[in-house]
């Protein structure tokens, strides 16, 4: 059917509209569009391919979005037609943009180039393809998984929960850093956007449980934390040595009144007999050894 000429080029059009520019050869057969169809438009310019089963409709103009797009439209095995309605995201695509690129789709990480990440369930979804990194999860739920500026990417609880499994891998494998998963967690609490609730150590950011992490790693006496000394809320206390270690984020500690609160804070704490130390991220990053040091000094007998 429609082996050639314009019949439905104007519905084909429509949909790959709404999708950046993209369309699959599910969707296009799903329109009655066959292989000859296809072949015909291919011959005739109106349709380039970007992966297998994904073309793009009148031009191969790239933007971030349509590469998105078409990874998904690659990836998924959702059923073409269904209204959005009557099914959940997931079912509708069969997968979600997901890890850093749903990171970078929210706007927790900043734009780089690389492949797409993209996550369906279960073990369904084609081989790997060139400009794609296939994620497949047996634990992904369609409540987890959203529209965003039309294009199907996983909630940001979901893509934290992502990025903690791959924090620490090297970059070519998809990995990111420690530093910026706390990015993308400042970002989302910035939004104000639903992330997944916090551990059981009493840690309230991925901050503290590095710093938590850094103590373990130098055998340092285990500190209380966010406990209260007085009127104040402080992150970590050592309580027979009369010491508060307080690690600074950027989000919570930004600007002048936050910047007077800490100093105000500080001399409270030191009315009582405490000693105040404050870590950055930096430190607790890139200077882990010096950071022990100084703390197994104050911890002294």
């Amino acid at each position: 059917m429609d082996a050639k000429g314009d019949t439905g080029d104007e519905r084909i059009a429509a949909v790959a509209a709404r999708q950046y520019g993209a369309i699959s050869t599910r969707q296009l057969a799903a329109m009655g569009v066959g292989r000859g169809g296809i072949r015909a438009r291919v011959a005739g310019g109106r349709l380039h391919r970007l992966h297998q089963g994904v073309y793009a409709v009148g031009h191969v103009a790239r933007s971030p979005e349509r590469d998105r797009m078409a990874a998904v439209l690659a990836c998924g095995r959702g059923v073409p037609g269904l209204v959005e309605s009557s099914v959940t995201v997931l079912e509708r695509w069969g997968g979600a943009v997901s890890h850093r690129t749903a990171a970078v789709h929210w706007r927790l990480l900043a734009l780089e180039s690389g492949p797409v990440d993209v996550l369906v369930s279960g073990r369904q979804g084609k081989r790997q393809q060139r400009g794609i990194r296939l994620h497949r999860s047996t634990t992904l739920l369609p409540a987890e998984v959203t529209l965003k500026d039309g294009i199907p990417v996983t909630k940001p609880a979901r893509t934290i929960s992502d990025l903690r499994r791959i924090a620490g891998r090297p970059r070519g494998k998809g990995g990111i850093t420690q530093r910026e998963l706390r990015r993308a967690i400042r970002q989302a609490e910035f939004f104000d956007l639903p992330l997944e609730p916090g551990t059981g150590d009493r840690t309230r950011s991925d901050l503290e449980r590095d710093f938590l992490r850094l103590c373990r790693r130098h055998r340092l006496p285990e500190p209380e934390v966010n406990v209260r000394v007085g009127k104040d809320l402080v992150d970590f206390l050592w309580r027979e040595r009369r010491l508060v270690v307080e690690t600074d984020g950027y989000a919570p500690h930004r600007g002048k009144i936050a910047f007077q609160d800490d100093r105000e804070r500080d001399l409270r704490l030191r009315s009582l007999g405490y000693t105040v130390i404050r870590l950055s991220e930096r430190q607790i990053d890139e200077e882990p050894r010096h950071v022990a040091r100084v703390l197994a000094n104050e911890l002294a007998p």
